[in-house]
């Protein structure tokens, strides 16, 4: 097979890297008014997943299908986690705070409360995780998404910290190695990651079908 032929393995990398970077693209225009990035977000790994799974087509069409669909739910969603976080994080620096400048018993209180909200730190990275790629995947309530993606985190806990590993290497590739790495951003990172977590959604989704053959 010619190397650069339509279906070396090759030229297909090449397509999905150039998927990933248009994707991109428009993940970042569709985010940029903020309480928007939930229903960008979603609509990302709604074409990711597909792309991981060969059946993407029209990968533009695809992310805008996806961020009508799923706005009204991945907006509620990421406006929670958003107020979660913000929360967290108001509390974890006034801690941090507090226990710099404490001595003895009040010292050790103020440990054990940093300790608290660092776990749930860790609970809050696994939700947001999971949420996005799961409310792209399945259908269920805003609780249960929530609920689902914290379980599911946890059970498939070594594909939990590949995909936030992705993220982060990304992230510092871009901000301390090679900054024009930005055009791939996010939307590489969400594509890498869409590998792992489609075995993961696959195997935690319920399908009605084969249900009803049992």
């Amino acid at each position: 097979m010619n190397f650069f032929s339509y279906e070396s393995k090759f030229s297909q990398l090449l397509i999905k890297l150039s998927y990933s970077c248009w994707l991109n693209v428009l993940w970042f225009a569709c985010s940029l008014p903020i309480f928007t990035i939930g229903a960008s977000t979603t609509a990302l790994y709604s074409v990711t997943l597909k792309i991981a799974d060969d059946r993407e087509s029209n990968v533009t069409k695809q992310f805008f299908d996806a961020f009508k669909e799923n706005f009204a739910q991945a907006t509620r969603l990421w406006l929670i986690m958003l107020g979660a976080g913000l929360f967290l994080g108001a509390d974890l620096f006034v801690v941090y705070r507090l226990r710099a400048a404490s001595l003895g018993a009040m010292g050790i209180m103020w440990t054990l409360v940093m300790a608290f909200l660092i776990g749930a730190l860790v609970i809050y990275t696994i939700v947001l995780t999971y949420v996005f790629p799961l409310t792209a995947s399945v259908i269920n309530t805003d609780k249960e998404m929530l609920k689902n993606s914290f379980l599911i985190g946890t059970r498939y806990l070594f594909v939990t910290i590949v995909v936030f590993a992705i993220h982060v290497i990304m992230f510092l590739a871009i901000v301390i190695v090679f900054t024009p790495l930005v055009i791939f951003g996010e939307g590489l990172a969400a594509l890498i990651s869409s590998f792992f977590l489609l075995n993961v959604i696959r195997l935690c989704s319920y399908l009605p079908e084969e249900e009803n053959e049992k």
